[in-house]
């Protein structure tokens, strides 16, 4: 017997996806990522801080998002060229702190 509320139906998104290429999912989902996170630093009580975590084989950074009046912590791993593109946002550019080690 199945449990009340437990439904399994596919979400549309999904299942429209799985028809795409690999490579354009790759690309639809990081291009998701940016946007979500854009929304969020876009927020005036928000702070944000990058760090770069590795320097090679592959350039990383620890993007690290927090808003206290929400009691809200985020903490997400970008390459080089996401963080670009995040950067890119003039609104975003300006409120995010990078930091080199």
């Amino acid at each position: 017997m199945t449990q009340p509320g437990r439904f399994k139906i596919p979400s549309r998104n999904r299942s429209f996806e799985t028809s795409l290429d690999p490579g354009m999912r790759h690309a639809r989902r990081l291009q998701s990522v940016v946007d979500s996170l854009r929304d969020e630093i876009r927020d005036e009580a928000t702070t944000v801080r990058a760090r770069r975590i590795f320097a090679e084989p592959r350039e990383l950074f620890r993007v690290e998002i927090e808003n206290a009046a929400m009691g809200y912590q985020r903490t997400t791993v970008l390459d080089r060229s996401l963080l670009d593109a995040l950067r890119d946002d003039e609104i975003v550019g300006r409120r995010l702190e990078v930091r080199f080690r």
